[in-house]
């Protein structure tokens, strides 16, 4: 008990005065996706206080973020809710503690082809990442539409490779994540079949969490990059520009790409009510999907602490 008063008080109290000794600095570890909607660390240099630095190192996938933060390689990362449900869901030391962005994805075919809906699908070769975000909506999405993966020939590729795949003709469609979807779309390669974001899970994508440790033992250092997250992601959606001249610089992408991509990217921080109901929502998903076995412990897994206190703080 005494351990959460004050920890309580320490989230009540003022914090960045307190984060960092003038003469220290202290480096903090955070992991990102190679993908638009992870663009957000980029730049925290902005926004994160005097005597911090924030290094920011990417992965090529969702679970090896995840991995990352669980293994205590990173402090923090940002990556698919999936990749924490699945965490949880095998009892590993995660605590997710900001959202960190809604939509980025879509199901794209190639241009030319008769693949127009969902339902078109049925017998196509289609690349879906095992253990995303992406796969649990399209799976859902072909199940309201009657529908289950049996119906296609689902091809393991990531996320980076599904536009070059889709180019020489290996696929026939991809469920992928931004800028992919932009990228085909821009060179006249791909089409958007839909972006599949009507289902009882919204648009919802990316969070940001840490280690269990981390999120009890330093509250200071995790409200401080909770706010950082909330100031960096208002800046970068405020700023489409600076958001495509960061993503150009970090991912090597085209603007006319990102023109496309920008739009179904949305940044964002708080965990709110209807974060907490459609990431509940998707839990139950991938139960029925027997993706997990059992549903984890989702109080526990979404620590929405920090959250609220910045938000007072907004």
């Amino acid at each position: 008990m005494r351990r959460r008063t004050l920890l309580a008080c320490t989230l009540a109290t003022p914090f960045i005065s307190r984060l960092a000794r003038a003469d220290e600095v202290v480096v903090v570890k955070m992991g990102v996706l190679k993908l638009i909607h992870s663009i957000t660390p980029y730049f925290y240099e902005k926004f994160v206080p005097a005597g911090y630095r924030v290094e920011v190192i990417p992965f090529e996938s969702p679970n090896d973020c995840k991995n990352a933060v669980v293994t205590k390689s990173v402090d923090f990362g940002t990556f698919g809710v999936a990749a924490a449900i699945l965490s949880a869901a095998a009892h590993e030391p995660l605590t997710v503690i900001s959202s960190a962005c809604n939509k980025g994805m879509a199901i794209v075919a190639a241009k030319g082809s008769d693949i127009n809906k969902i339902t078109d699908l049925r017998g196509k070769r289609v690349a879906i990442w095992p253990g995303s975000t992406q796969e649990v909506f399209v799976l859902e999405r072909m199940r309201m539409e009657g529908m289950s993966v049996k119906d296609l020939t689902p091809v393991r590729i990531s996320f980076s490779e599904m536009h070059a795949a889709l180019a020489r003709g290996d696929i026939d469609a991809y469920v992928g994540a931004e800028p992919a979807p932009g990228i085909s779309v821009s060179t006249g390669i791909g089409k958007i079949v839909e972006y599949p974001y009507a289902t009882s899970m919204g648009s919802l994508n990316m969070i940001l969490a840490t280690h269990h440790d981390t999120a009890e033992g330093k509250p200071e250092l995790c409200k401080m990059m909770v706010n950082t997250q909330r100031q960096a992601s208002a800046y970068a959606m405020g700023n489409p520009t600076a958001m495509m001249d960061m993503t150009v610089a970090k991912l090597g992408q085209k603007r006319e790409a990102l023109a496309i991509s920008v739009p179904n990217v949305e940044l964002n921080w708080q965990m709110t009510p209807e974060f907490i109901t459609e990431s509940t929502h998707y839990a139950e998903q991938m139960l029925a999907l027997k993706q997990i076995k059992a549903l984890p412990d989702l109080h526990a897994l979404f620590d929405t602490r920090y959250s609220d206190a910045v938000a007072k703080l907004a």
